[in-house]
């Protein structure tokens, strides 16, 4: 069982060192470690920081590619290097090291292809009361949309075997957290929480400039990748909206027209008929959308086989 801990790294010269030294290097259940650090662009001393601790395997930018770029580079390396589980984790020491060994158990007995390490957010001091709960929010609402109960989506601190790695398919630019998220769910790909603590804040986050950002970014790939595997849902409803709201001014018309109130109230018909026609469009739209999420499912079963040969059963 080989495992590969991949570290997306953007001028972390200052904490990789503190990240390197406490990566375990040996874990029960585990024959090999191998330590990957994805260079994405940095213009720092990350690389020979890496090299002088003793790290031999490299994926290296030559600008900023991004987070979600970068783990599926670093994925693609370790599984064409024998990877069987693959551990991301920052470059910013946020997550303890120590832990790895923690997130890679649910894998090691079968409970689960893939591990989230649970930040448990509300007891992390430098986050405010309000990011706190935007955190708590928005694991809710990637949990609804995968049809799962986790505590921390957004947590980057994870475990994938090679099974769940050959199924997912990266396809958003900003951050592949939410994304795998719903994919798995989709896919009833088993995923685990573990809890885990955190080290103390050493940098603002590289990621986002701010909480809104992150926000915007992060609800836009759950409701891209919700769209992409689960249309007919969303426009389904949609379309019953419309059409209940439709009925409401055929309902005023009839009622109007059996009180003699006078006048013949043509413009009831007319916002009646533009919802009807409305709603009838949604759902003709949720149909071909419908359609075309199946042929991508047939097309990703296709890729899961050229997977499979690219980087062996």
């Amino acid at each position: 069982m080989k495992l590969f801990i991949q570290i997306p790294c953007l001028n972390e010269e200052q904490t990789l060192p503190a990240v390197l030294e406490t990566i375990p290097r040996s874990i029960p259940g585990i024959d090999e470690i191998e330590i990957l650090v994805i260079d994405d662009g940095s213009t720092d001393r990350t690389v020979e920081v890496a090299q002088a601790h003793g790290v031999t395997h490299f994926v290296r930018h030559a600008q900023n590619m991004g987070l979600a770029r970068s783990f599926r580079d670093g994925v693609d390396y370790a599984l064409l290097h024998g990877a069987d589980i693959v551990v991301n984790t920052d470059g910013d020491n946020q997550y303890p090291q120590a832990q790895i060994a923690d997130l890679v158990q649910p894998i090691l007995e079968k409970r689960a292809e893939i591990v989230i390490g649970d930040r448990q957010t509300r007891t992390i001091e430098h986050f405010s009361g309000f990011k706190k709960l935007m955190q708590r929010f928005g694991s809710w609402v990637a949990s609804r949309a995968a049809g799962l109960d986790l505590p921390d989506a957004a947590s980057g601190f994870r475990a994938y075997s090679k099974y769940s790695l050959i199924r997912l398919n990266i396809v958003t630019r900003f951050s592949y957290c939410m994304e795998t998220i719903v994919q798995a769910g989709y896919k009833r790909i088993a995923i685990a929480s573990v809890p885990i603590t955190t080290n103390a804040k050493t940098r603002e986050s590289r990621l986002f400039s701010n909480i809104w950002q992150h926000m915007f970014e992060s609800g836009s790939a759950i409701a891209r990748v919700y769209l992409m595997y689960r249309p007919m849902a969303l426009f389904a409803w949609v379309s019953a909206v419309l059409a209940a709201c439709g009925l409401i001014p055929f309902i005023r018309y009839l009622v109007l027209l059996a009180t003699d109130s006078g006048g013949n109230h043509l413009q009831s018909l007319l916002l009646g008929l533009v919802l009807v026609i409305t709603a009838v469009l949604a759902m003709t739209i949720g149909v071909v959308a419908d359609l075309t999420r199946l042929n991508r499912t047939l097309a990703e079963e296709q890729l899961d086989l050229q997977k499979l040969a690219r980087y062996g059963d």
